[in-house]
């Protein structure tokens, strides 16, 4: 109804902010929405890594591989997550690739990069605790990824790398460990080719001169840990412990070649299990890559080694078994429990770096004590060039930051050795079982660790842990008066071990 008479007073007042109402709409209805912006989850070493506003449940990821790994690969990506906040544009990671189109529920959605972020913005805004799919249409790119991580291009096809901070140069995601989620692959390529990817193989299916592959995770995986291998492969089967199914990628032409080192993983699984319990995955396996990346890596259910390891005789034998049990120990340490941020690394590398040179010891007579003495002797220098083990140097401004430095592997086995010095065996091993049993399939934190450390102690290791995650000097060992540092020389340069 209109008002036939002229307004006053009470009347006059609503007419007034009703025309404001409408002229602000009118102002809201001309200016543009802000300028897309690359976003992240805070923190401190990857500032713009992963994404605020919504979990993942699962991802869904279709390659066609088109013969040659020069060539970009056609893929679809499906994400189905939750929203956990009111959202009109969600905040994907995802680099080095063309996007073509996006749907959100099924609805066109237009989209926009902004730093190394793909900003969606649905047709209809997304209100909290609303299941959404974002199902993207692009180019996954194996070209210009050398040393950047991404794909690994093989002499016989491709494979990925992606830690810590590389899967968004493979596909769009949350690329953060704290958002695991489920993933199922599809990988189409050319018949002659053998496809592989991390969990149990769900379809093989045959169209003529190709072939599609379907893989899917059985536990929730982070998205640095995807890994995907085509090429001219062999995959040698064999059962684990308790039966456990085992399946191995290695070129083809070299499986007679590497049989003695494949045939090693059951035992080693054994003695893994002896340590901290059961295997927490649903299959686990070499992938033999002809690549160099000067790392191996822990890919779950599937790790990634360089062909040279095992081939070019370079390397003792009890070393290369060592490195073999420094990528199966990170499927309970690092992989089943992922860490909450990446200032917690230390827990990965450290654990595993630990039953490497535990292993050593026990298999091949290699002294741990003398290999933490010669760490510790290193272990300040180690400090003062990537900070403690808990609290890393980030990033100069500009620059992207090197987390895999040695105070996150001797160093940090380090702390687990002053640690067992301290509490004891009895109380140690308890705490391994008991960290890998409390935060299976999730995240922790440093915090996490020392927690549960001080109940099982049943003493207060605040102060002990203070010195040995977070101080620039490293504390006195216990047990061992008589070991020193070194003077830490500022201009040292770190050197990458080969293991991650």
């Amino acid at each position: 109804m209109l008002p036939t008479s002229r307004p006053t007073g009470t009347r006059r007042g609503l007419r007034a902010a009703l025309l404001a109402a409408a002229a602000a709409c009118l102002v809201a209805a001309v200016l543009p929405p802000p300028s897309p912006a690359p976003l992240g989850i805070g923190d401190p070493l990857f500032p713009h890594l992963g994404n605020p506003g919504y979990d993942v449940v699962e991802y869904d990821i279709a390659f066609t591989y088109h013969g040659g790994n020069d060539k970009p690969l056609d893929t679809i990506t499906k994400i189905d997550a939750w929203a956990t906040e009111r959202l009109e544009r969600v905040n994907l990671d995802f680099t080095h690739g063309t996007v073509g189109a996006v749907e959100v529920n099924g609805l066109p959605a237009e989209f926009a990069t902004a730093g190394e972020d793909l900003v969606v913005e649905p047709a209809l805004p997304l209100e909290a605790g609303s299941r959404l799919r974002i199902t993207v249409k692009h180019t996954s790119d194996p070209r210009g990824t050398a040393g950047a991580g991404g794909w690994v291009r093989t002499g016989d096809g491709l494979a990925m790398a992606n830690q810590a901070d590389a899967a968004h140069r493979v596909f769009p995601s949350n690329d953060h460990p704290a958002d695991k989620a489920y993933f199922t692959f599809r990988i189409t390529a050319p018949s002659e080719l053998t496809a592989v990817a991390n969990g149990v193989r769900q379809s093989k299916q045959e169209h003529g001169s190709t072939t599609t592959w379907a893989y899917r995770t059985h536990h929730p995986m982070a998205t640095e840990l995807a890994q995907v291998s085509i090429g001219t492969s062999a995959v040698p089967t064999r059962k684990g412990p308790g039966g456990l199914p085992l399946r191995d990628v290695v070129p083809a032409k070299d499986l007679a070649t590497l049989e003695r080192w494949l045939k090693k993983t059951p035992d080693q699984l054994t003695w893994m299990e002896g340590k901290v319990g059961r295997y927490p995955f649903e299959t686990y396996g070499v992938l033999i890559a002809d690549a160099e990346t000067g790392y191996e890596l822990e890919t779950q259910t599937l790790s990634l080694f360089e062909r040279r390891l095992f081939v070019n005789g370079q390397f003792p034998e009890w070393y290369v078994d060592s490195i073999m049990v420094h990528e199966l120990a990170h499927q309970w340490f690092g992989d089943s429990v992922s860490p909450h941020t990446w200032s917690d690394l230390w827990l990965n590398e450290g654990h595993a770096t630990w039953y490497e040179a535990l292993y050593a010891k026990e298999k091949a007579g290699h002294s741990l004590e003398a290999r933490m003495r010669e760490a510790y002797r290193r272990s300040d220098q180690w400090r003062a060039e990537g900070g403690p083990p808990a609290a890393p140097k980030p990033p100069a401004p500009g620059q992207k930051i090197s987390l895999f430095r040695p105070v996150v592997y001797d160093g940090s086995a380090l702390v687990l050795y002053a640690l067992h010095q301290t509490i004891g065996s009895e109380a140690f091993d308890r705490l391994e079982r008991a960290w890998v049993s409390d935060h299976r399939d999730g995240t922790a934190t440093t915090k996490d660790f020392t927690d549960l450390a001080g109940k099982i102690a049943q003493r207060d290791l605040t102060s002990f842990f203070q010195g040995w995650l977070y101080e620039e000097r490293t504390p006195p060992m216990p047990g061992h008066p008589d070991w020193r540092t070194s003077t830490p020389a500022k201009a040292a340069v770190p050197v990458k071990p080969p293991a991650r």
